[in-house]
């Protein structure tokens, strides 16, 4: 047994869509907060600034759920099962060694 997480542990469904939600909840609060949906407002400019920040906050659940899928189709399902034991970004030696040089 390795300790090191497969690529297919570090890209569960759960994750993802918990990523979304916490992108759709920062840009609805920050949305709501811009408008003045905490400021003492006429009711209908509240509304409306809710209204805006539930739109805002489905827009962004939406755009990075389907970003984060596109990014993860780049990934080849040959190595979803292999253990990322190095920065993956790194180049490999030229001697056939998997581990940078240090």
């Amino acid at each position: 047994m390795t300790d090191k997480p497969t690529r297919r542990d570090l890209m569960r469904p759960a994750q993802l869509l918990g990523i979304a939600f916490a992108a759709a909840l920062f840009g609805g609060f920050v949305t709501a907060m811009v408008m003045g949906a905490f400021q003492a407002l006429p009711a209908d400019q509240i509304a409306r600034a809710w209204s805006t920040a539930g739109i805002v906050a489905g827009v962004a659940f939406i755009v990075v759920l389907l970003g984060l899928s596109l990014l993860l189709l780049v990934v080849d399902p040959a190595d979803r099962e292999k253990t990322i034991d190095r920065p993956v970004l790194l180049p490999k030696d030229n001697t056939g060694e998997d581990e940078p040089r240090g």
